[in-house]
């Protein structure tokens, strides 16, 4: 029993020494330098942990801000994995002592300050491809969904109404409408806008489209009609669909003055994101019914909740979670994907190895990046979690699950640390413009 006590006692000592920043003394001589990736804001890296558990020690914060960030991310990550529910600011990016790559899982990175990432020599990359599907899908369904008023007939069932007459019908289904012979217009054609526009030509839509960066000839190839404007695509549709990226240029691209350019009684369709409506205005225009119905899968403030904001009393809206990007087969494809631009960056050279850098020809022309040495890793040190306040809060197991003593013994018997030494960021130099090649700029499953 006392030999047990005292077992407690040093393993005690052990974390105590590691949560206060302390490195214990190596027990069986020193491990070989590798980097440390760190999955900013969430806690399950048994997709990513397989990738690179070879060449890097991977940590997940579970962080919704980096003043929850443990301080040895902040010091010593090399690269960072995120999604959509965490904001890094150029005061974010400051923060971070070494960090070279950071990957959104994901297809939108209007949550990362690209410019000030360009400046501080921090490439950025996407996933654009993987929620292609889902969230063209999800696309339709809303815009079927308002056309044809599945939600507020099921509602309307569910609080008891009749429907056995054809009076009754007829009240509960009002505002159902024939889809054939419609015209939706589609802002911004990349792979989702391409990918709702060929499923609702099958279904009878007319498909225009307005998007200035595409080459003449896309609507041909398509078999769709082009808007020089887009006014002229606000004029023409029935139903408008947003497909577009959130800059600096396009905030609050539906507002007040291009609803009135709409057609009265059109409905309004968002799976991109929510900073491109003005939620004020849309309350607005529905209550006055200028805007026959609308859904909403993004928001100006997210997590969305019917009880504030705006839209809290519209009517004939629809809102869901952004969750539009979403399958499993879509989650695991895009943090494979992640993954594995990561792996490019630690076992290449950045930005030349990196697949879908956002911000590669800006990167290229400021500075030569020497590539990140890759090392023998003991694997059973990967999903080291790091959280503040500073401190050991969880491990998890070669398999990525939340591991207990096992990992925690693993953390005291080795040293948690890479071989990258802290690079000093490159001079900033003026700010690129904003990315406005086709497949960066549009495409956005929500979700990240």
């Amino acid at each position: 029993m006392a030999l047990m006590d005292k077992h407690k006692q040093v393993k005690r000592q052990r974390l105590d020494r590691i949560c206060e920043g302390i490195r214990p003394p190596i027990l069986n001589g020193p491990m070989h330098p590798r980097p440390l990736v760190a999955l900013l804001d969430g806690r399950d890296c048994t997709v990513e942990m397989p990738i690179l558990k070879d060449v890097a020690t991977v940590a997940f914060c579970d962080a919704q801000s980096t003043q929850e960030i443990h301080e040895k991310v902040l010091n010593e990550a090399v690269a960072a994995l995120l999604y959509h529910t965490i904001t890094l600011s150029r005061d974010d990016l400051e923060k971070f002592k070494g960090l070279r790559v950071i990957v959104r899982i994901g297809s939108g990175f209007d949550n990362v300050d690209v410019k000030a990432a360009a400046e501080l020599g921090i490439a950025v990359c996407n996933v654009p491809a993987s929620s292609v599907e889902e969230t063209a899908d999800t696309s339709l369904c809303l815009i079927l969904n308002l056309y044809r008023r599945v939600t507020w007939m099921h509602q309307a069932l569910r609080e008891g109404t009749r429907a056995s007459s054809v009076e009754q019908i007829r009240e509960v289904a009002g505002g159902a409408a024939r889809i054939r012979g419609e015209t939706l217009g589609i802002i911004g054609l990349g792979r989702v806008g391409q990918a709702v526009a060929l499923r609702a030509k099958a279904f009878g839509f007319s498909v225009i489209f307005y998007d200035p960066y595409l080459p003449d000839g896309v609507e041909r190839s398509l078999g769709l009609q082009r808007m020089g404007t887009l006014q002229d695509l606000l004029i023409h549709s029935d139903c408008v669909s947003l497909h577009c990226s959130l800059n600096e240029h396009n905030h609050h691209l539906i507002n007040d003055f291009t609803i009135k350019q709409m057609r009265q009684g059109a409905f309004l369709v968002n799976t991109s994101r929510g900073g491109l409506v003005d939620e004020k205005a849309l309350a607005q225009a529905l209550k006055e019914g200028r805007i026959r119905g609308a859904a909403l899968d993004v928001h100006e403030t997210e997590p969305f909740s019917f009880s504030t904001g705006p839209l809290k009393d519209a009517p004939n809206l629809i809102c869901t979670p952004h969750t539009s990007w979403y399958s499993e087969q879509a989650s695991v494809e895009a943090r494979e994907e992640a993954a594995r631009e990561v792996r490019r960056a630690i076992t290449g050279r950045i930005p030349d190895s990196l697949k879908n850098c956002v911000n590669k020809e800006y990167l290229m022309a400021a500075s030569q990046w020497p590539s990140m040495e890759a090392a023998t890793v003991h694997p059973e040190l990967n999903g080291a979690t790091y959280r503040f306040p500073p401190g050991l809060i969880n491990v998890a197991a070669a398999g990525g699950l939340p591991g207990a003593g096992a990992g925690v013994e693993s953390l005291v018997s080795g040293t948690l640390a890479h071989g990258i030494a802290p690079v000093s960021h490159p001079p900033r130099a003026p700010s690129p413009g904003q990315p406005n090649k086709a497949e960066a700029d549009r495409d956005i499953p929500s979700d990240q």
